[in-house]
């Protein structure tokens, strides 16, 4: 008895010394509450064991837990599956954090009892990097992709800088799945920003102006170089006398109003 009660007394401080949150809860007693919290769940939201045993996990959501997550975790423990999700939870002065939250239901076949184990880490600050990467991606696409509105009808994209294989298959298939939603009569792709691009951005151009008339929208090019043209006139299906050009988007426009006046 003597040797259960300190091997119990290790667990329990080896828990406390962990750096994570452990929450045991209890499935059996009325909205499964908490009823072992170690110090590295008060140390990580700053509320005490006594604060929080005998209560339901929730009281760490807030405004802006996501629903459908909280949705996933309750299907979870009632189907007692193990689950593992990322939820924005709230530390006792009302601080968000990110919590890593890894769930799992055991069962202990001495006493026919089942717990769950709820092991949580604060991620906050690999979230909040992973968060602005992937808001720094899609400004970047905005950037690199851009469909600006000219006049109803009339819309342009400029192409800036080099053009490689992969950056214009990422435009080329954000432009098609914009278009499709687009009323866009004439879309203008403005090549005269370009700095380098090779043979495969030619064809694209061109492949773009035959998908575009499938669904009845008109392509011009404007600022083709020399070079460019030089180009897509040895390539096969590319001939020039196949699609509208101008000198600049200026003189398009110019073109444009002086047909509509």
């Amino acid at each position: 008895m003597n040797q259960l009660f300190n091997k119990s007394q290790l667990l329990t401080k080896l828990l406390d010394l962990t750096k994570v949150g452990v929450l045991v809860t209890d499935p059996a007693q009325p909205d499964n509450p908490i009823v072992y919290s170690n110090s590295g769940f008060s140390l990580m939201t700053g509320y005490e064991e006594s604060e929080v045993l005998g209560t339901n996990c929730r009281f760490l959501q807030g405004n802006e837990t996501d629903k459908a997550s909280i949705d996933t975790l309750r299907e979870a423990i009632k189907n007692e599956q193990s689950v593992s999700i990322e939820l924005l939870n709230y530390k006792k002065d009302g601080t968000p954090f990110w919590n890593e939250l890894n769930i799992e239901c055991v069962y202990l076949e001495k006493h026919n009892a089942k717990y769950f184990i709820g092991i949580q880490k604060d991620v906050t600050i690999q979230k909040e990097i992973e968060l602005n990467y992937l808001d720094s991606m899609q400004r970047i696409e905005t950037i690199s992709t851009p469909i600006v509105p000219l006049v109803h009808g009339v819309a342009v994209i400029p192409l800036v800088g080099e053009m490689g294989r992969m950056r214009f298959d990422h435009m080329f298939e954000m432009v098609t799945k914009e278009m499709a939603q687009l009323d866009i009569v004439t879309l203008i792709v403005d090549v005269s920003g370009l700095e380098e691009f090779d043979e495969y951005v030619v064809e694209g151009i061109f492949r773009l102006r035959d998908i575009l008339q499938l669904i009845g929208t008109e392509t011009v090019v404007t600022g083709m170089s020399p070079t460019l043209a030089k180009q897509s006139v040895h390539l096969p299906g590319t001939s020039l006398s196949g699609i509208k050009t101008a000198s600049s988007v200026k003189a398009f426009l110019g073109h444009y109003f002086a047909q509509t006046e």
